[in-house]
Formats: C-alpha cells, sequence, structure tokens
C-alpha cells in the first residue's frame, strides 16, 4: 500500500513575476538611455527628438553628468533585468510527511541565486532535525518581517522576506 503524503507548498516567483518592478524597470532603462543621448547629442550639437532639447544644455557640467548619470543607470537596469533573467530569487519549501508522523517527515528548501558555483540552493533534512520556527520584526521606517526556520547543525535559514 503506497503511502499517503501530504505536501505543503509554498512557491514563491521570485522577482522576474512583479509587474510594478518591471515598469519600474523599464522606466529606469528609458530614463537612463534619455540621459545619456542627451548628453551624447548635446556634444554633437544636434537634436535626436525635439522632446529632449539637447542644444540647450551647457557643456561643463550639465552635458558630462547627464552622460555619466546615464551610463551608471544603464549598468543599473542590465543590473535589474539580469536578475529577472536569471529568476534570481525564486523558490520554493516543500514540507513532506507520510501517514501523519512527523518525525519521519522531510523538508526540502530550494533557492535560485546569482549564476557561479552556488546558483542551486537545495537542502534536503529530516523534520526532527527542526529545532524551532521564529519570526523576526524590525519596526521603524525600513520595517522587516523574516520568518526563520533553526536547523539543528545548519543554524537559521530564512523562509520568507517582506
Amino acid at each position: 500500500e503506497l503511502a499517503i503524503r501530504t505536501y505543503i507548498d509554498r512557491i514563491y516567483s521570485g522577482i522576474s513575476k512583479n509587474k510594478q518592478f518591471l515598469l519600474g524597470l523599464l522606466s529606469c532603462f528609458f530614463g537612463s538611455l534619455r540621459f545619456l543621448l542627451v548628453g551624447t547629442f548635446s556634444h554633437l550639437g544636434r537634436n535626436l527628438i525635439s522632446l529632449f532639447l539637447s542644444q540647450q544644455i551647457v557643456f561643463f557640467p550639465q552635458r558630462i553628468v547627464m552622460s555619466l548619470y546615464g551610463i551608471a543607470s544603464l549598468f543599473i537596469s542590465s543590473y535589474l533585468w539580469c536578475t529577472i533573467f536569471w529568476n534570481v530569487g525564486s523558490d520554493y519549501d516543500q514540507f513532506d510527511r507520510e501517514d501523519g508522523i512527523v518525525e519521519e517527515g522531510i523538508v526540502c528548501i530550494f533557492r535560485w541565486d546569482f549564476p557561479g558555483k552556488n546558483r542551486r540552493i537545495f537542502l534536503r533534512f529530516l523534520m526532527k532535525y527542526i529545532q524551532s520556527i521564529r519570526i523576526e520584526i524590525k519596526k521603524g521606517i525600513y520595517a522587516r518581517r523574516v520568518l526563520y526556520m533553526e536547523i539543528r547543525g545548519q543554524g537559521a535559514v530564512p523562509l520568507t522576506r517582506t
């Protein structure tokens, strides 16, 4: 007879599913592109698009600063696009117990990280090794709530971050 298993899955969508983040990312990319184009075309003395008004910008310091801001913002937006493409931040937690016996269950924690040696983080252990579950709450301007699972021999593993 097959064992009846109960699954409690929590699937996180990661960064790439947040529509407001994508909107902000697109505005960051196009804003940085606009800064870079205005700085470049003011140096050439031409208007690329009539909305940019690049002929009215003085060379020093405005044109240089706008070009540097454009380049820096392009680096930031490319970093954000890479986190979406690599699906950084997506993960799942799976709690599997057999026949209602909690001590015999298995816990699987999976995380995606940046490309490299430790891109895939996969933890698997028995439920009897779970010491505690704790919540850390920080109030103030940068409020933060994190749910941790304390594992014997592993330390604290964050389950959620808000």
